[in-house]
């Protein structure tokens, strides 16, 4: 699939041109033969003889964008001054900023909000540590936390270069929830280091979010923060992204008028977000899976997997492939209802997808480029999802996050369940009302208003159900 202009590699250009009629027009031509999307052109100054132009325009990447800087110099009389990145001019100084809640004006606010008054406030919450709740802001905190192991499709480039998409995160959760975030980048790999290290700064927050930590250390660091922390721990990775696919899946079922206890889902990926939607989609009744990775289809004699050193691959091995199947991924898709991909690039292709079932659905959710071309997909395919923005029916964690985290935090959980997944998957699909449901609108805009709202009201609702909360 060929890669399309994005404002996420749009740069703008400070350029001046000779005032003839025939000059911007000039400009922009070559802009659009190069390959470029031009989103902006501003005047910003002129005289007898020229335009002083800003210009801004959409690229495929880096090179593309400088390709496009050299077309616009073969227009007669140009000159180009500055040329800006806008994706970093946006991270210039960070994402972020902190902000006093209380006017410091005069000695009467120092004494109030610090020494002296200060003091007994502390007093307060060391005699009754609930009140840390209502006294300060751990009531609407989380920590993003990373060791920058598996960060987007990077990989493993280290806490300091993760630290933007930390940012970013944090950034999500204040637009979309109002919930303070803060992003924690830690300097080691190391399972037991993480575990100690977010145990120890847990009494600032109310919730911890695990966000690109790679398996199979992210199982076993979530499963023990969520065993000795007493505040809700959720791996992203892992949750968010399962409970997106399964209200995508519900949705989509509804259009095909399928059951997901009947059809048969075919999974490519085993690793963290594989194995979080496998466990999600089980408990929430699929009763036919078949999962393979690049290794082909797992089963349990499966050499590798028989050995015992991926306890996650046994485990997805003996509660999928009910009939023993073994071979490749592309002979486990033949006559499958559903493809579910969180693997890699471009593995499959339309001629696979058109060996599934009638009324097929697929999610190829690699990003940036899917498992398979969805244009091609959806010749074969009824539904087609993938994790991008510039195709229909996105699966974006997004959605989901902000909403779960709120929900959380104004129902003072001290952890999270499944059944609170299965709620904010079932209120997210829900979102898309049965008038507005078709093959290219399974899953609502991650800007619709009413998302984190009807998410958050579930899972609140869900964790007073469970009883599991803290006192207020």
């Amino acid at each position: 699939m060929a890669a399309i202009p994005s404002v996420s590699n749009s740069i703008t250009v400070r350029l001046e041109l000779p005032a003839r009629a025939t000059a911007v027009s000039e400009l922009t031509n070559v802009i659009e033969k190069s390959g470029g999307l031009v989103t902006g052109l501003d005047v910003t100054a002129s005289g007898p003889d020229r335009l002083r132009v800003d210009v801004t325009a959409a690229a495929r990447d880096t090179a593309h964008a400088d390709e496009i800087v050299e077309a616009m110099r073969t227009v007669h009389g140009i000159e180009i001054g500055k040329v800006s990145d806008r994706t970093f001019l946006v991270h210039l100084g960070g994402k972020l900023k902190i902000e006093s809640k209380v006017p410091i004006r005069n000695r009467d606010d120092l004494s109030l909000i610090y020494t002296p008054g200060v003091a007994r406030v502390c007093t307060a919450i060391a005699e009754n540590p609930a009140d840390a709740r209502r006294l300060t802001i751990k009531r609407n905190t989380v920590a993003v936390v990373t060791d920058g192991s598996a960060v987007l499709g990077l990989g493993n480039i280290g806490p300091l270069a993760a630290l933007p998409v930390m940012e970013g995160k944090a950034a999500l959760f204040k637009r979309f929830a109002d919930i303070d975030a803060f992003p924690i980048c830690l300097d080691t790999q190391d399972t037991e280091e993480i575990i100690r290290t977010v145990k120890a700064i847990s009494p600032v927050f109310a919730g911890i979010n695990l966000e690109d930590i790679s398996a199979p250390r992210c199982f076993e660091i979530e499963a023990r923060l969520r065993e000795e922390l007493d505040i809700p721990v959720f791996h992203d990775d892992q949750h968010g992204t399962a409970i997106v696919a399964l209200a995508a899946l519900k949705n989509a079922l509804r259009v095909v008028k399928k059951d997901l206890g009947s059809v048969r889902i075919v999974m490519s990926g085993a690793g963290a977000a594989g194995t979080a939607i496998l466990k999600l989609f089980l408990k929430a009744g699929a009763k036919n899976v078949i999962v393979a990775d690049q290794f082909g289809i797992l089963h349990p004699e499966r050499e590798d997997i028989a050995s015992g050193e991926h306890p996650s691959l046994m485990w997805s091995a003996t509660h999928t492939n009910t009939e023993g199947m073994q071979g490749t991924l592309r002979e486990a898709l033949v006559g499958a209802d559903v493809f579910v991909g969180v693997s890699a690039p471009h593995i499959l292709t339309g001629d696979d997808i058109a060996t599934m079932n009638d009324d097929a659905i697929v999610f190829a959710m690699a990003n940036p480029e899917p498992e398979v071309d969805p244009v091609e997909a959806a010749q074969h395919a009824t539904v087609v999802a993938t994790g991008r923005s510039d195709f229909a029916n996105q699966i974006n964690n997004v959605l989901v996050f902000p909403g779960v985290f709120r929900g959380l935090l104004d129902a003072h959980s001290t952890m999270i369940t499944d059944d609170v997944l299965l709620a904010a998957a079932d209120a997210l699909a829900e979102v898309v009302h049965p008038d507005e449901l078709n093959p290219a609108y399974i899953i609502p805009s991650v800007f619709n208003p009413h998302v984190t709202e009807v998410v958050s009201a579930a899972v609140e609702a869900a964790v007073k159900r469970s009883e599991t909360v803290a006192p207020a």
